[in-house]
């Protein structure tokens, strides 16, 4: 990516990363890359990064295989779980043909069991979660539970990974970490530089760049370049600022993003697993237990799966005073019941501690809802 490009294409490209990864995959395959898959947050990058593996998150934003995952898995399941599982089933997805491994972890029931059947496809490790992020107990099962991920990788790919190739990796991934988080960060700018739905296609296509020190630079020149347009007077309309919560974002679900800014407000913030809820802290690099400055990081994320969920309340109030945040949209995916819960406490805090107006969404990976998705945003962003 060259700086001479204009911001548009530059987002473009950010937005087709996952198709042109395709190609990359398989070339990487061919030189006998080790590749692992992951689908949640959890999974502690930093480990295959140690031994040279390229890392990809995997097909689960669309209904494309949703119909193939039925004729398995039960009809009121969560659309991820499904398109997780169809993608799998059907080979439709190449980063899951081209995964060596997939890494699993039970931050919900359906999807701990759903793990069952896809390793009918493809070898499967699940990392076993604590239901809380309090206490001794449940950091040293964490922690147990990455020192067991990377004997399996170990015994897997027959490699050593050893502390200073996992502190290696623990730089680079909070290199990458602090550039998306400068990058994002320019959503405090009022009036906003970019659109929420630019900010997305970078988080999103971010997640599918193989070459982690060119995506670093990548992304820190378009940092610099939307500054210096920004500070020349490219700036956007002032509107209503919206924060988005809830379930993961990305593909379809891309539908509400554009729905809140085509009825008249900018999204400036993500707090969603594809945003801030995985990229804001960074690993500790001054630990000398490289598994418990891991174990720290990652069991902090604040997913609805952990009882109590503060560290989510946490962050949505910093965010939404850093941000200038005038109304929060909650997105839960169907049957997604931890997060469906959680939305009384997400609005009881956003409506009562912060006094702003909160709005939950309930979707799927369809796009029948639109029309309602319009006339919903639209009444919201008026009542702003």
């Amino acid at each position: 990516m060259e700086l001479r490009k204009e911001l548009p294409e530059i987002f473009e490209e950010f937005a087709e990363a996952r198709r042109n990864g395709f190609m990359l995959a398989k070339d990487l395959k061919e030189k006998n890359v080790p590749m692992v898959g992951t689908f949640c947050t959890y999974m502690p990058q930093e480990l295959p990064l140690a031994m040279g593996a390229a890392v990809v998150s995997l097909c689960a934003t669309s209904d494309e295989t949703i119909g193939e995952a039925e004729k398995d898995l039960p009809r009121n399941l969560c659309p991820l779980i499904k398109s997780s599982y169809g993608f799998g089933k059907t080979d439709k997805c190449p980063y899951f043909y081209f995964s060596d491994i997939v890494v699993g972890e039970t931050t919900c029931d359906g999807k701990k069991k759903m793990y069952e059947y896809m390793g009918e496809y493809k070898d499967v490790h699940v990392m076993q979660l604590p239901n809380t992020q309090i206490g001794q107990d449940s950091f040293n099962l964490w922690k147990n539970e990455i020192i067991k991920l990377k004997d399996i990788l170990e015994e897997k790919f027959d490699t050593k990974i050893t502390e200073d190739h996992i502190k290696s990796a623990i730089n680079l991934k909070n290199r990458e970490r602090t550039a998306l988080k400068n990058f994002y960060a320019l959503g405090k700018l009022d009036p906003p530089a970019i659109t929420g739905g630019d900010i997305l296609k970078v988080l999103y296509g971010s997640t599918f760049k193989f070459d982690r020190e060119q995506s670093i630079k990548e992304v820190e020149a378009l940092t610099q370049k939307i500054t210096e347009e920004y500070n020349e007077g490219k700036v956007l309309e002032r509107k209503p600022r919206i924060l988005i919560t809830g379930c993961p974002i990305g593909g379809v679900t891309e539908k509400v993003v554009k729905a809140i800014e085509d009825n008249g407000a900018n999204v400036v913030f993500f707090e969603n697993c594809m945003g801030a809820k995985a990229i804001e802290d960074l690993v500790s690099e001054e630990k000398e237990d490289v598994y418990e400055a891991l174990a720290e990081k990652y069991l902090s994320i604040g997913c609805s799966c952990m009882t109590p969920n503060d560290n989510r309340i946490k962050m949505l109030d910093r965010a939404i005073d850093e941000y200038k945040v005038d109304g929060v949209v909650d997105v839960i995916l169907q049957a997604c019941h931890t997060y469906a819960i959680e939305t009384l406490n997400i609005k009881r805090f956003v409506n009562g501690s912060k006094d702003i107006p909160y709005m939950s969404i309930e979707t799927d990976y369809s796009t029948s809802d639109i029309g309602q998705l319009n006339t919903r945003m639209a009444a919201f962003v008026e009542m702003i």
